[in-house]
């Protein structure tokens, strides 16, 4: 005669019911009008919760979406240099990679290389040195320079306090300075 298989029984309130055998189980579950799940199939003997499944799993999913609500969304963003570019246009390009790097974003930077300059990469190295100079207080060089023979790249990553510094310079307002005859003036 084969026995019947035993488990552990909790409550719906987290308690434990005791030792029963799955068909009591089963009936003690649907006498409440719950679900028999199992939580530890590895244990001796396997334990066996009454509850309503269908309202966990809603549950689990509300937990989810609330850690992914709290999760940081990085982007990479990527900005494109030539060997020969104008000093307006360079500063022009690191104050977006700056910006970039103060909202906690990924940049990757691409020296873009054409015709008879494909033949000088050290021109595009030295382009990258310069950026990677402008912005080493916002961010540093995340891995190694990747060479193609049309173009060079690199990856910055912001810095940790780099990006709490600039954020808390932003949100924090300045205070309003009274002038002598009684009017404010300051930040708006």
């Amino acid at each position: 005669m084969i026995r019947a298989r035993e488990v552990r029984i909790i409550d719906e309130d987290k308690s434990q019911v005791g030792i029963l055998t799955i068909e009591e189980a089963r009936d003690l579950a649907q006498e409440r009008g719950l679900d028999l799940v199992e939580v530890a199939p590895q244990a001796n003997p396997p334990v066996c919760r009454v509850m309503d499944y269908g309202k966990f799993l809603y549950e689990e999913h509300k937990k989810a979406q609330e850690a992914k609500k709290h999760q940081k969304n990085i982007q990479v963003k990527e900005i494109k240099f030539r060997p020969k570019i104008s000093i307006h246009d360079y500063t022009f390009k690191i104050k977006h990679v700056q910006r970039f790097l103060r909202d906690g974003h990924k940049v990757k930077i691409t020296i873009m290389l054409r015709g008879r300059e494909k033949a000088k990469p050290e021109l595009a190295r030295a382009i990258m040195d310069r950026v990677f100079g402008d912005v080493q207080d916002l961010g540093q060089q995340d891995g190694t320079m990747r060479s193609q023979p049309w173009a060079v790249s690199a990856f910055l990553s912001p810095l940790k306090s780099g990006v709490k510094d600039a954020k808390t310079k932003d949100t924090q307002r300045s205070p309003k300075k009274v002038q002598d005859n009684g009017k404010e003036e300051g930040n708006p």
